[in-house]
């Protein structure tokens, strides 16, 4: 079975293999997915975009045996991605779900081109099924139908609170905000894996007052630090619905996928590359 992955005007077959039928399936039943591509940080060699499921590690293979052109999913991250090199050093588990079935310098090319416009403009694609057009599924809601709504209109979206942070020029803006809002949005995401990786281990209600105090407080923080009037709404919506007599696991999993759909949006916004070249020449030329 074949995927074909389209951006910038170019096409790449990936073939799905090995036995990670759950995270298949649920790759499978997102299809055809529009990304928005991001340049990385700290592990390097890959490009990658943000998976609008949740699913734990399958085979569990460690990031830095991933071969050039592997196509995995690293669940703590809920990223979808493509290598091109060996990784940087990194400690993680993932789920390798195939590998690029084309040469490799295609891919080395867009993300040399990613890495230099993130920031400037947003990179699209799409990855699709080869040779069909099946009609997006999405799973019945166990969850309160607003909820639902918001979270299916953040991923639509970028949400405007969130489009506008670049545009203040008061004083240290708008590095400050949008950084800001981009570190509450990542420790949020992850702190919520860690309350999903607990669920079974330690006390449930014990659980849900931790996950809606972090989502309390990411809430404010954006809401109160950077001036942001849409999106915290709906963190606190799932605040509230930890306390709600909701299945806890289609609760925290949703707020998995929203917090990371808000970082992603946030993360668009940075020009990382001008950002660390900037740094580099700063903490070089000191004394």
């Amino acid at each position: 079975m074949h995927l074909v992955f389209s951006a910038d005007g170019q096409s790449w077959p990936i073939q799905l293999t090995g036995p990670a039928e759950r995270t298949r399936s649920a790759l499978l039943r997102s299809l055809p997915l529009q990304l928005q591509l991001h340049t990385p940080k700290i592990a390097g060699s890959h490009i990658y975009w943000h998976a609008p499921f949740v699913e734990d590690v399958e085979g569990a293979t460690d990031v830095l045996d991933a071969p050039a052109g592997a196509f995995l999913y690293w669940p703590v991250r809920q990223f979808l991605e493509i290598t091109f090199a060996p990784l940087q050093a990194e400690t993680a588990q993932v789920t390798l779900l195939g590998k690029l079935d084309a040469p490799i310098e295609g891919i080395t090319a867009l993300a040399a081109k990613l890495k230099g416009e993130q920031g400037q403009r947003t990179l699209c694609g799409q990855l699709s099924l080869e040779g069909q057009a099946p009609e997006r599924s999405e799973p019945q809601p166990v969850l309160p139908d607003d909820i639902v709504a918001a979270r299916q209109a953040l991923w639509a979206a970028c949400p405007a609170d969130i489009s506008k942070l670049t545009a203040s020029r008061a004083i240290m803006h708008p590095a400050g905000p949008v950084f800001a809002a981009e570190g509450e949005a990542r420790v949020l995401h992850e702190f919520l894996w860690w309350v999903r990786a607990a669920r079974g281990k330690q006390d449930e209600a014990a659980l849900r007052v931790a996950a809606a105090l972090a989502l309390n407080k990411t809430a404010t923080r954006l809401r109160d630090f950077c001036h942001m009037d849409q999106t915290p709404a709906l963190l606190f919506r799932l605040e509230d619905a930890m306390h709600e007599p909701l299945d806890f696991r289609a609760v925290v999993d949703e707020a998995i996928i929203v917090a990371g759909r808000i970082g992603a949006w946030i993360d668009l916004l940075i020009p990382w590359n001008d950002l660390n070249t900037a740094f580099r020449t700063a903490v070089d030329g000191k004394g």
